[in-house]
């Protein structure tokens, strides 16, 4: 078998957001957020269940009226996954949720006002063991950050986490992660780099405002992928402007490729040419719509001809080059000989039956 590379991961504290782990030795979670109208239960709690579906660890939901804060308490009564509520200015907002069961509060404590309304913030979230999340952002900088540097940097940044970070430990609270987002990937790579150097608590990764699924998943890809290949990194969320279905599925298959993460199909596929013996790219599609359902981890080999199918075929579970005829191999193993109109049945009921006879 190939050869995997290990990344060596920053030493972070671990917390626990419901009964998910984030930092230490956990396996790097991935989130998203719904963009329903929260009071809308039904649409939200609909969208949770899907995200959940496709393999989310978190939620992440918006919670920016009381009203918002009443419907979450009857979403967080219907679903099971950890929810993380997103807060911004209003802590009497913050200590209703965190009453109401939410997982984690998103808010950060030097835009709620005076040092007594922290103090009920953080009293809430230690009285409900909940941590909370400092979420900076290049975009909402504090104006005298702003003045100070005279355009974002990845120094302001630093400098505004700082700022909501003194303020959680003057009040002896540590149970804390940090994110620090721009839309520009190498300020956003910067400011992480500065900041995992400085502190140990768990930081949440992301590439904010990516744009759309094309362009996000680019930037996410090259921005986060740098960070976890430096081993920074706890929890991701990609920020797509697109299905957040979309994000969940592109965050495991960045983990996937770091080999940080092993969740449902690493499919490795030509990308066609002359020589191809089958039509890789539509069965390579359709297999892939297919799987979808698949949480297992295995390896899937789909390569049109015989110059690298061989080779490919025998590093993973199930493997198919094309010939004359088609060759499907079995654990690196040639198995049996396939047409071209069974392809994509053929290689279905594989992959199934593979993970079947692993799980027994």
């Amino acid at each position: 078998m190939k050869q995997v590379h290990k990344i060596k991961r920053r030493v972070s504290r671990k917390i626990f957001v419901g009964n998910v782990a984030v930092g230490g030795d956990a396996p790097i979670s991935v989130q998203s957020m719904t963009n329903t109208e929260t009071c809308d239960v039904d649409s939200t709690v609909s969208q949770i269940l899907s995200l959940e579906n496709a393999g989310a660890d978190l939620v992440r939901v918006s919670i920016p009226t009381m009203e918002a804060a009443e419907a979450f308490k009857e979403i967080k009564k219907r679903v099971n996954i950890p929810l993380i509520t997103d807060i911004h200015f209003d802590y009497k907002i913050a200590l209703k949720v965190a009453g109401y069961g939410a997982d984690c509060l998103r808010i950060n404590p030097g835009n709620i006002g005076k040092e007594d309304r922290i103090r009920e913030v953080v009293a809430a979230a230690k009285d409900n063991g909940i941590p909370i999340r400092i979420g900076v952002n290049a975009g909402s900088l504090e104006k005298d950050l702003q003045k100070k540097y005279t355009e974002p940097t990845p120094e302001a940044m630093v400098e505004s986490a700082f700022r909501h970070i003194d303020i959680l430990d003057r009040l002896n609270f540590d149970n804390f992660k940090v994110s620090l987002k721009a839309s520009e990937v190498f300020m956003t790579v910067f400011a992480y780099r500065q900041l995992a150097s400085q502190i140990d608590n768990p930081l949440h990764l992301g590439i904010t405002e990516a744009g759309s699924f094309r362009s996000g998943t680019v930037k996410s890809s090259i921005g986060m992928g740098l960070l976890l290949s430096e081993g920074i990194g706890d929890t991701i969320r990609v920020s797509l402007a697109s299905d957040p279905v979309d994000e969940i599925k592109v965050g495991f298959d960045i983990l996937k490729s770091l080999h940080l993460r092993k969740k449902g199909v690493n499919l490795i596929a030509c990308p066609s040419c002359s020589r191809q013996k089958f039509d890789v790219i539509s069965v390579v599609n359709e297999l892939e719509a297919r799987l979808e359902d698949i949480t297992e981890p295995i390896d899937v080999a789909v390569i049109g001809c015989v110059v690298n199918g061989p080779g490919e075929a025998k590093e993973v579970s199930v493997g198919l080059t094309g010939g004359s005829p088609n060759l499907l191999y079995i654990d690196g193993k040639p198995h049996s000989k396939v047409n071209n109109e069974s392809l994509v049945d053929t290689l279905e009921a594989s992959i199934r039956r593979r993970i079947a006879i692993s799980n027994v």
